[in-house]
């Protein structure tokens, strides 16, 4: 892989001597996870999409779930310990992660916020998440993405 389509997150988990796999598709604008997976034929069951949130206390948190699935935010609050969690401005992702819609994903944010990955990720050997930006996938092991962004499972996503 040429050194200038490397992302922040490709560089960390690089450094970090974590395997991973990039996969790169055609795509000028932003789309939604589910969207991606079936127009590459990807299971959206382990397609994951980053959310990010703001707490009662002002601070971030970054939640990792199915890209079909739904946040139950009051588990999520649950997992971070915050009494309510609320979703952040889709206009201010970018100030607050580094990252733009459709590219965030939880590895190489400006700061490492707290992360919890759902639980339904330990079902598979490798996940999808995205790859940094708008066009790029990174499959990783579920273990190594906890490790890298210093996160946890937890059950998360709302009933449905």
């Amino acid at each position: 892989m040429a050194k200038d389509v490397k992302t922040n997150a490709m560089r960390i988990l690089d450094k970090n001597k974590i395997n991973y796999r990039v996969n790169t598709y055609e795509c000028e604008e932003f789309h939604d996870g589910l969207s991606i997976a079936k127009m590459l034929g990807q299971d959206p069951d382990m397609t994951f999409k980053t959310l990010v949130t703001q707490g009662k206390s002002k601070n971030f948190f970054v939640f990792v779930i199915p890209v079909d699935r739904e946040i139950n935010l009051k588990a999520a609050a649950a997992a971070v310990g915050e009494k309510s969690v609320e979703m952040i401005h889709v206009k201010d992702i970018n100030k607050i992660t580094g990252y733009i819609r459709g590219g965030c994903t939880p590895i190489g944010m400006k700061k490492q916020f707290v992360t919890v990955i759902d639980k339904a990720a330990e079902n598979f050997d490798e996940i999808i998440i995205s790859g940094g930006r708008i066009g790029s996938q990174i499959f990783i092991a579920p273990d190594d993405l906890v490790k890298v962004t210093g996160g946890k499972y937890d059950d998360i996503l709302a009933d449905g």
